[in-house]
């Protein structure tokens, strides 16, 4: 099988990478019998190795060649194949209630090697789904992996590192290098892991979401130039408070900041 520029498709050829990516992965509820999404399977090199675990496995395959090619060579996965855009999956309900999952709609891990060309939205859809999915475990383009995972102060803090780590703790858990792959891809990559965090944000999410894009808008200004659209107090705006860039500043001062904001709102 090729792979095909048009899904972003770089296939993994390294097992040992394979089986580390898999024993990543913790389980939903402590059980041997989680529910676990695979995003872009391709041929199989990490899927074998969930396949390997008690789990209650599903994967997520946009190309209809790669879905045959898993028929074909998975016997276990019949049944457990979505011939789908995850992009447009709608992961309400995904996994039914079952005698190892009574509640209803149950939660479920993401995993994958994914395409880099929608890795990012993964994330971002993650999060708007974060109520279903307490954990992800993905292989990313490095630069991507790394963003995600930046502490404030550092360059690679912005938009996505708020977002995620909002909701998210994230950990960088190991690199790989582009010869793992067929067809190599011209970037190095790098495998992530998001856990879920306990309780409420603290502040309204829209609003938040709403300061983090506009205070990043344009990053390398002033937080009193970027949020001015959102600031109607002059005086809010002179203080020194106001004269920091924004990837100087933690998910919490982002909280406490939306909630100032709010309150003149």
């Amino acid at each position: 099988m090729r792979a095909k520029k048009s899904y972003g498709q770089h296939f993994l050829t390294n097992e040992a990478i394979a089986q580390r990516i898999a024993g990543s992965l913790t389980t939903v509820d402590g059980s041997p019998h989680s529910n676990v999404l695979e995003i872009g399977p391709g041929m199989g090199m990490l899927t074998k190795y969930l396949l390997g675990k008690d789990l209650n496995l599903l994967v997520v395959e946009a190309d209809d060649d790669m879905v045959d090619y898993l028929y074909r060579n998975f016997i276990q996965l019949h049944g457990r194949v979505i011939s789908q855009d995850f992009m447009k999956l709608n992961l309400e309900n995904l996994f039914p209630s079952n005698s190892h999952s009574p509640i209803p709609n149950p939660q479920f891990c993401i995993i994958g090697n994914f395409p880099y060309n929608i890795s990012s939205q993964i994330v971002f859809k993650m999060l708007e789904n974060r109520h279903l999915v307490p954990e992800l475990v993905g292989m990313f383009q490095k630069e991507m992996a790394e963003r995600i995972v930046a502490s404030p102060g550092s360059k690679d803090f912005g938009i996505i590192s708020v977002l995620t780590q909002a909701h998210y703790s994230g950990e960088l858990l190991f690199k790989v290098g582009n010869g793992n792959f067929n067809p190599p891809p011209k970037v190095q990559s790098a495998v992530i892991r998001l856990l879920r965090k306990d309780g409420d944000l603290g502040c309204g999410p829209e609003l938040f979401r709403r300061v983090v894009k506009q205070a990043f808008s344009q990053r390398r200004k002033m937080l009193r130039n970027t949020l001015r659209p959102l600031v109607n107090d002059p005086g809010m705006l002179s203080e020194d408070f106001f004269r920091q860039r924004p990837e100087v500043l933690s998910v919490s001062d982002f909280v406490a900041l939306t909630n100032r904001i709010g309150r003149l709102q």
